[in-house]
């Protein structure tokens, strides 16, 4: 089949995992109270944090039942309440769409004040435009924020590369884990599963990609979590999906 669509993955497969982990989350948890008193009265944060309190309520977890009633108990306001929901999100790395965007606020924030740079492996600028130039069509797919993805590819050393992609894909479509999710992605960007090649580096991200139709590639790294391909082809670099395509 023919590929006219690259959909990548981010963390592990375009910049380094050591990046995401040791910088952006770090960065995001040290300024998440500041931001929130900051932003306590700003009717357009007013919708992120109802979003945040609809998910807690839905939380059936144990330790989110037992930190509300704590929070309750202790008589915190909202916003310090809040605060530590969110940072209990954080230690459990919890997949929370109202997380990862307030998240993409705060990194938006300390990639303006040039707090942030983006680290992308050594290949992926002169790779994204190798295939920007062929006319491939270049897509994300990301657990983080359309916003944080944005922010990350306009703010790289080696220059602003955000123009190189046509869509933008978060958890709003779905579970990266789930069929349906790359099926709805299909469908947007008016493809055919079978003409999109998607690359990532965690095997159930492949293998609910390849049972939508999708080809795939597994980015096998040092430094990334997952080391088992499961049977898909392998690339040890950008470079290598040239001669996948």
């Amino acid at each position: 089949m023919t590929i006219t669509h690259l959909l990548l993955d981010i963390e592990g497969t375009t910049c380094p995992v050591s990046f995401v982990s040791e910088v952006l989350f770090p960065y995001a948890r040290q300024s998440l109270s500041s931001f929130l008193t900051e932003h306590r009265n700003d009717i357009k944060f007013a919708h992120l944090l109802e979003s945040a309190e609809q998910e807690w309520d839905a939380d059936s977890s144990s330790d989110s039942i037992n930190l509300r009633k704590r929070t309750k108990d202790a008589g915190l306001t909202p916003t310090n309440a809040i605060r530590m929901y969110f940072e209990h999100l954080i230690d459990i790395d919890r997949k929370s769409t109202a997380l990862k965007d307030l998240q993409g606020r705060i990194w938006k924030n300390g990639y303006e004040r040039g707090e942030i740079t983006s680290q992308l492996f050594n290949e992926t600028t002169e790779s994204l435009r190798r295939w920007h130039s062929k006319k491939l069509s270049l897509s994300v797919y990301s657990s983080g924020s359309i916003q944080a993805q944005k922010l990350l590819y306009s703010h790289t050393e080696g220059g602003d590369l955000e123009h190189l992609f046509d869509h933008w894909f978060d958890t709003h479509t779905g579970s990266k884990k789930e069929v349906e999710s790359y099926l709805r992605i299909a469908k947007e960007i008016n493809s055919k599963s079978s003409n999109i090649l998607f690359i990532s580096d965690n095997g159930d991200e492949c293998d609910a990609a390849k049972a939508s139709g999708m080809q795939t590639l597994f980015s096998l790294r040092d430094g990334n979590p997952d080391q088992n391909p499961r049977g898909h082809r392998v690339i040890k670099s950008l470079n290598d999906v040239d001669a996948h395509l």
